[in-house]
């Protein structure tokens, strides 16, 4: 599990206050439940780890202090999980179960399905398939039935073969038939939520094996709107790339016959946790209506002075026939988790069906 997290604002998630109402909790269904042993250990040296370490160290202070082996243990866990103020905090749970309930797979792959209700378990559900890809697989995909859209989730999430703060599914990212019936089981969910994680498992599929997704959602229902909304969003990559084929999926017809004025980025010099603003007009060519795919990326100066582009969406729509249209959009140039900024030269490009149709720049000064 990665612990490359340093954010803040999310290390505090598991503050000292949060350590106290879990202490608390713990004791409130389990009265023998040591917790000043527990909270002497889980605050030890706690504002040096990252918020995934924070999470790590929760379940590995309470298997220290509870007397109990691995099956009465989760009696009392099971009772604390709806419980906890926080469905990012109560995910220290199927921790627990990752790191000490690998020899006891039926036990622990239901645990990690009850515990994905108050949280998420799909970070720990991953050690199982590293274990035994097979067996967890044939369990999850009877996940993807389930009533609870949270196990559904589960089921497309936790088999995701790039999962972000994970580590990668290697035998998935090779062969994606291997979670194929869970994708297709999901593929008209009316759940958003989980809706979410089909688009980005298959957009994770893509960055490997695009002509696979392409078939798949291809041979898909896309007259119905909730596999359309699955297709458009797990194409995105490949979209903002131009692909041909997933910009056909989602009706638009090729090149797009248009010009861009006045593409500009205001104000051209900024500082850090400033904003700006890009706006252009788009001006039809062609005498029918058409759609368009309108992205953006920027280069980001990087520490060795080079840059590293991002793709943006902007918006899909249509233009009708010699239509025109004033478009904006407003970015805060500010420091993120995933992004470091340095000061420098910031080109945008602006893409239409994936096509570059302009640049503009803008420069962040110190």
């Amino acid at each position: 599990m990665s612990t490359t997290i340093s954010s803040p604002a999310l290390k505090e998630i598991f503050n000292s206050a949060r350590l106290e109402h879990i202490a608390g909790e713990m004791r409130a269904v389990y009265p023998a439940f040591d917790a000043k042993a527990f909270l002497h250990m889980a605050n030890d040296g706690l504002a040096q780890l990252s918020v995934m370490q924070r999470m790590a160290r929760v379940s590995e202070c309470l298997h220290a202090v509870l007397p109990l082996d691995y099956e009465a243990s989760l009696e009392v866990l099971r009772a604390v999980a709806p419980r906890l103020n926080s469905m990012f905090v109560s995910m220290f749970l199927p921790h627990y179960v990752a790191s000490y309930g690998r020899h006891r797979f039926d036990v622990s792959l239901d645990a990690l399905k009850y515990f994905t209700r108050f949280g998420s378990s799909e970070f720990a559900v991953r050690h199982f398939l590293r274990d035994d890809l097979e067996r967890t697989l044939k369990v999850m995909h009877g996940w993807a039935l389930d009533a609870n859209e949270h196990v559904r989730r589960l089921a497309s999430e936790g088999s995701r073969p790039r999962l972000p703060w994970s580590f990668h599914l290697e035998p998935i990212q090779a062969n994606p038939d291997l979670t194929a019936a869970i994708l297709d089981t999901l593929k008209a969910d009316d759940s958003l939520y989980v809706r979410k994680s089909v688009a980005n498992h298959l957009n994770d599929v893509t960055k490997q094996h695009p002509d696979w997704v392409l078939d798949r959602i291809e041979g898909w229902p896309l007259q119905d709107r909730h596999t359309a909304w699955i297709a458009r969003h797990a194409l995105r990559s490949l979209i903002k790339q131009g692909n041909p084929r997933a910009l056909g999926i989602i009706g638009v017809g090729g090149k797009a016959q248009v010009q861009v004025l006045d593409l500009q980025v205001t104000p051209a010099v900024i500082r850090l946790g400033e904003q700006v603003t890009l706006s252009f007009k788009v001006q039809s060519t062609l005498e029918q209506s058409q759609r368009l795919v309108i992205d953006y990326a920027v280069d980001y100066v990087k520490a060795s002075g080079g840059t590293s582009a991002k793709v943006f969406k902007l918006k899909t729509f249509d233009l009708p026939a010699r239509g025109c249209v004033n478009l904006s959009r407003s970015q805060h140039i500010r420091e993120l988790t995933t992004r470091k900024h340095y000061a420098g030269r910031h080109a945008v490009h602006l893409l239409v069906n994936g096509e570059r149709m302009g640049s503009t720049a803008f420069d962040i000064v110190p």
